[in-house]
């Protein structure tokens, strides 16, 4: 077993998801607060960990299904390359490492992130089990998950979290949830192999409605959200609304690629690669940025 194939196993690439976590301190003009940030970046490293252990979980408990997929048969686990108990260990390690992180930070602090991660370790586990066998379970079980990344970057540093934020977030991973979906929808009904169980009860008219409605419901909230006299008010600014220009390019090129180019399997090689997403999430830091701290 080498280091490059537990690095593989334990996706550190996915560890951009966490970043979610620190949105509540941008947002709430604490990013800059080491009081605030220092336990926020705790809370960031005992997630991935966490999220580390529950991807070898994942791996092994498909890796017979792996096999049969022209891209996931090449995941550690189900070719070979780690063994399942070498895989169990590693998740041992990981989980442990997230509890030993979480034990660094004071104790209010502390048990509210463990509380977080047990939901998310809970939920993850039945979701590799059984729940990504329900149809739009599943996507809505995926959506829960970046909830549960924002509730732990308001509660751990103790930040208030607004209802736009828990919304928007639910929203937005709702979307990329069903841009993911899709593409196991498009090699379903292009090669009739199934690579997932409730892959039948989608198809891709139904998908792009869904796509084309919650990018819809999510621009209109965003716009709502950057109008709202609460938000403008504790944020100092009546020029929020001017993000919402990088968010709709953002939204737009992502349908793009999810139903032009059939490229949305995976949301993070999709911003660790597209130009024009990354160009579009910069612009939109930076204005926020700009607007809120300047």
């Amino acid at each position: 077993m080498s280091i490059l194939n537990i690095i593989k196993l334990t996706r550190p690439e996915q560890w951009l998801k966490n970043m979610f976590i620190f949105l509540p301190l941008f947002f709430d003009r604490k990013l800059m607060d080491m009081q605030c940030l220092v336990p926020a970046l705790l809370a960031f490293a005992s997630y991935c960990m966490a999220a580390s252990s529950i991807y070898c979980f994942n791996d092994i408990f498909d890796a017979e299904a792996d096999k049969m997929h022209p891209t996931k048969c090449k995941r550690p686990v189900a070719s070979g390359e780690v063994s399942k108990r070498q895989g169990y260990a590693i998740m041992a390690v990981t989980i442990a490492a997230a509890l030993a992180i979480a034990f660094l930070l004071n104790p209010v602090a502390r048990y509210r992130l463990i509380a977080i991660i047990g939901t998310y370790y809970i939920m993850n586990i039945a979701y590799c089990v059984k729940l990504k066998n329900i149809a739009l379970v599943d996507i809505f079980t995926i959506a829960m998950g970046f909830v549960l990344r924002i509730l732990c970057g308001g509660l751990v540093p103790g930040i208030w979290v607004s209802q736009w934020l828990v919304l928007m977030t639910f929203l937005l991973a709702l979307f990329l949830a069903f841009a993911k979906r899709r593409d196991d929808v498009v090699m379903y009904e292009g090669t009739g192999i199934a690579m997932r169980k409730n892959v039948n009860r989608y198809n891709l008219a139904f998908m792009n409605q869904a796509i084309g409605l919650i990018a819809s419901v999510t621009m209109v909230s965003y716009i709502m959200y950057s109008v709202s006299e609460e938000v403008t008010r504790r944020m100092g600014s009546d020029y929020l609304y001017l993000t919402s220009f990088f968010v709709l390019m953002g939204i737009l090129r992502y349908m793009q690629l999810t139903i032009v180019d059939v490229k949305s399997g995976s949301p993070t090689r999709v911003l660790l690669h597209d130009r024009f997403i990354q160009v579009c999430l910069l612009c939109w830091i930076a204005v926020f940025f700009f607007i809120i701290y300047c």
